[in-house]
């Protein structure tokens, strides 16, 4: 930690709001993760709509329940496989390395799904779960790195790497959702020579520069960032414990994976009882063990269920909300058209206005903060309001399209709940866990 850093932290809760109040590489990780999660939600906003679409659309055709299943099994693949990414990167690779080449795979998917063909589009869904699951952890492991655990600056620096998050998750939607459904973009496309049936494609392309450019970003300043745990030389790191362990974690992941998609089956829906007694199981033995590393891992276990849960419901923007806003709603305001792939832009812009006034209570209330236990309930209720209201727009789309206030205040209440759980469960989860497996728990 330099001498600014030292004397910023005992400055304490005064001007935690701006970057320039917070360790140096909060600014690096900052633009890395806005322009990596350009990519992502710029392909997510289209990747449902374009299953679903017509073939004559330039779309895949595929019936809606089948395209759900396959954003299910995917949107499940890209957390699930953060474990191995987690272990690789704590034990072999560290986190700056495992950010690097999760972030070159991510951008090779991107570019596999911009060509036209059913086998580069589920390559490219399989590159951009593997290079997430290497990315996704580990960078949040990073910011992490900045901060001592008793830095009260923690919470509020998370919140506004989350802002950043949400800036390139606002951006997104808007720029692929125009190149891949507006009528505009096909004009063009047409009169430049191109088919106006493969738009689709081009937002896909469109995510993929955006991870370049978050590559590119990292690299520049990523030998800047410290580790959060010490790492060896990749040669010494391989020893036949952690090849063990890996193999261990690999194949435990792989299980789940499974498990997960065999309960999508008729007759194996009983399964998906096991999702919650699997981590009830995990946190009963981590008590009996009573080692200090054992009670940390079970409290981040209790977490955890919290989070499966928030982010199960949460998830359903890119697939029943996404469909409701494109087959059920009013995709216009004053008579003007736009891509119903906007709509995804809504949660993020509600991000981006309130988290400013989220870290400013925090930094505000200090000690006297509620715990991150209350915080998540909190969300949790927030987010079960969100459903709510979306029942009576259910019951009216039966009479027609809906308007887009709806939408709205749905996605309105999902974010208040969003910023009550995902930033603050970041940075209890770097605070909780044990140093050697930060990368794994995250």
């Amino acid at each position: 930690m330099t001498a600014t850093d030292e004397r910023r932290r005992a400055e304490g809760s005064s001007g935690a709001l701006g970057l320039s109040a917070h360790p140096d590489g909060l600014r690096t990780l900052y633009f890395t993760e806005l322009w990596e999660r350009f990519s992502y939600y710029g392909m997510r906003a289209l990747l449902t709509l374009f299953m679903v679409a017509p073939i004559a659309q330039g779309g895949l055709g595929f019936a809606t329940v089948d395209a759900g299943s396959i954003y299910g099994t995917y949107t499940m693949a890209v957390y699930m496989l953060s474990i191995p990414g987690g272990y690789i990167a704590d034990r072999i690779l560290g986190a700056r390395r495992a950010v690097m080449i999760g972030g070159i795979t991510i951008a090779a998917g991107h570019f596999a799904m911009a060509y036209p063909t059913l086998q580069t589009f589920y390559l490219g869904l399989i590159l951009i779960a593997l290079g997430t699951g290497l990315f996704k952890p580990n960078i949040s492991a990073l910011v992490g790195a900045l901060y001592a655990p008793d830095d009260h600056r923690r919470d509020a620096g998370f919140s506004l790497f989350y802002m950043g998050i949400n800036i390139g998750a606002f951006l997104a939607p808007l720029v692929t959702g125009f190149m891949a459904q507006s009528a505009t973009f096909k004009n063009f496309l047409a009169s430049a020579g191109f088919d106006p049936g493969l738009s689709w494609h081009w937002g896909f392309g469109a995510a993929g520069v955006g991870m370049t450019i978050a590559i590119l970003l990292f690299m520049r300043r990523a030998h800047e960032l410290p580790e959060p745990a010490p790492v060896k030389e990749v040669s010494q790191a391989l020893s036949a414990d952690v090849l063990k362990g890996g193999l261990l974690v690999i194949a435990g992941t792989l299980a789940l994976l499974g498990l997960a998609m065999l309960s999508d089956s008729e007759g194996y829906t009983w399964l998906r009882w096991m999702f919650i007694a699997i981590p009830l199981g995990g946190i009963a033995l981590a008590l009996t063990v009573g080692s200090q590393d054992a009670r940390q891992l079970a409290a981040t276990g209790v977490f955890f269920l919290a989070a499966m849960i928030f982010w199960a419901i949460f998830e359903q923007q890119g697939l029943t909300i996404s469909l409701f806003a494109d087959q059920l709603t009013r995709n216009d305001v004053a008579g003007i058209d736009f891509p119903s792939s906007w709509y995804q832009s809504i949660n993020p812009i509600f991000v981006i206005l309130l988290t400013p006034f989220v870290a400013a209570l925090w930094v505000h209330l200090g000690l006297r903060q509620p715990t991150p236990a209350v915080k998540f309930a909190i969300g949790l209720a927030l987010l079960s309001l969100s459903f709510a209201l979306l029942s009576p727009a259910a019951e009216l789309s039966a009479s027609g399209r809906v308007s887009p206030l709806w939408l709205v205040g749905v996605l309105f209440l999902m974010t208040a709940g969003e910023l009550l759980l995902s930033p603050v469960g970041l940075s209890t989860m770097t605070r909780l866990a044990p140093v050697r497996m930060t990368g794994l728990v995250l």
